[in-house]
């Protein structure tokens, strides 16, 4: 089983992607900061992290420059979880080593789905 880690401050966005992953048999793991997701990311060696730029503690540009820091996490695809306009994401994207975007909100629960098994390997 994938286990997908979400790092993710709004508890709405949470469920929703809680209840559509475990729904497809994923393993889920939730951090509501980036301190923690950095921490359950170490302990949890998900198969992806799908991470929020707008975090209460750091922002999601600041605890991806820590993941690529990390040995063992560096294999672990890194996906921008954002509603940041499609432009932006892009150049977050490049300039801080994330292997893609996905864009919030959810309006297509297949197609979210489809975006996140296509970052897993």
């Amino acid at each position: 089983m994938k286990k997908i880690l979400l790092i993710e401050d709004v508890d709405d966005t949470v469920e929703l992607v809680r209840k559509i992953l475990t729904a497809r048999g994923y393993e889920f793991v939730h951090a509501g900061d980036a301190e923690t997701g950095l921490q359950l990311a170490l302990e949890n060696l998900p198969d992806l992290i799908l991470l929020d730029l707008g975090l209460p503690d750091y922002d999601g540009q600041t605890l991806a420059g820590w993941i690529h820091n990390e040995r063992e996490l560096l294999a672990t695809p890194l996906v921008a979880f954002t509603a940041w306009p499609e432009e932006t994401a892009k150049d977050m994207v490049r300039s801080y080593g994330f292997n893609g975007y996905i864009s919030k909100p959810i309006i297509n629960v297949n197609e979210f789905s489809e975006r996140v098994s296509s970052f897993l390997k």
